[in-house]
């Protein structure tokens, strides 16, 4: 119950500085973007002592290590793919474009008797 009460308190600070940020909207930038970063600092600061806030903390951790362990292709083979996934793309619009053009053809003119 506790750590739902932190977390509710999380969300309702957030979400106070996203509402001030446009409540104030006659006030000058720096201080709008000084509310709302105020809000998102608070909100922060109460959950990062909630239970979701620990695991949130753990979870980023890993997840960074994680990332470190990552073997990334050679840059020959990532250009490879590229070209590959452009030349599908390029095809395929082609034939997207040439399918158009049969459709209206043959709705437009054959069908409809439509003549442009």
């Amino acid at each position: 119950m506790n750590d739902k009460l932190k977390v509710a308190l999380a969300v309702a600070a957030a979400s106070a500085g996203v509402i001030g940020f446009y409540f104030f909207s006659d006030k000058s930038s720096l201080v709008r973007i000084g509310i709302l970063l105020l809000g998102l600092i608070v909100a922060t600061g109460i959950a990062w002592f909630s239970e979701a806030g620990r695991n949130f903390a753990v979870f980023a951790k890993e997840s960074a290590r994680e990332t470190r362990k990552v073997v990334w292709p050679p840059r020959k083979d990532v250009l490879r793919s590229t070209a590959v996934v452009f030349g599908f793309v390029f095809l395929m619009a082609i034939f997207l474009w040439g399918a158009d053009k049969v459709l209206e053809f043959f709705l437009y003119d054959v069908i409809l008797g439509w003549k442009r």
